[in-house]
């Protein structure tokens, strides 16, 4: 951790750094809006954008992970959502549903995935960043993962797909927008499959390389 900068108050540790940094990225958001610069984050703090780059590669992982911290509590509420659930499309789908008519009308999710101006990019759920706390959150569900042919690349897979599928939802629901026991068949239909896929993949051998018989 660099000692230099801080506004003269140096952090004791990286986690207490990690929060002064999210703390100061809400303070920016707030004040201007989501389409921040890391430079503003650092001159907020006394530091050198070379400081926040240790601990955030861009913007977009700043933003995200301010988001993500402000949901925390709702992660874990999302967890007893689907406690003693082992069947993952049925947990992955409920997870989904229940974060869509939880998070729906939230306002800082709604500043993170707003519109920017013309030329700037949108903040992405699928970015890596999201992944790592996505990947986080199935690891804390009761599925065996391994039993369901899940390795580290499917996984990861899932998380995108997942993230993706949210984004899309909370960012244009569609009219009139669906809830309850028909929001939970749409996404099931959809992405029942994708969370199938791996374990149909290694029932039936798909993928596996063919043989050519010489003439």
């Amino acid at each position: 951790m660099r000692s230099r900068g801080w506004a003269g108050s140096t952090p004791s540790s990286d986690e207490e750094a990690i929060a002064r940094i999210l703390d100061a990225v809400d303070e920016v958001v707030t004040e201007h809006g989501a389409a921040i610069r890391l430079a503003d984050v650092a001159r907020r703090l006394g530091v050198t954008r070379q400081t926040v780059y240790r601990y955030f590669p861009n913007a977009d992982a700043l933003l995200i992970a301010s988001a993500m911290r402000a949901v925390d509590g709702f992660i874990d509420q999302v967890v007893d959502q689907v406690s003693g659930v082992h069947d993952p499309v049925v947990a992955v789908v409920e997870s989904v549903c229940f974060a869509i008519e939880t998070l729906t009308g939230d306002p800082q999710l709604e500043r993170l995935l707003a519109q920017r101006q013309e030329g700037e990019a949108v903040t992405s759920l699928s970015s890596d960043t999201a992944k790592s706390f996505c990947l986080t959150f199935f690891g804390r569900l009761d599925v065996d993962w391994p039993l369901h042919c899940f390795d580290g690349t499917a996984l990861g897979d899932l998380t995108e797909m997942t993230l993706r599928t949210l984004q899309s939802l909370l960012t244009d629901p569609g009219g009139p927008a669906r809830d309850g026991a028909e929001l939970r068949r749409f996404v099931t239909r959809w992405l029942g499959p994708a969370i199938l896929y791996p374990r149909m993949a290694s029932l039936s051998n798909i993928g596996a390389p063919t043989t050519t018989i010489a003439g």
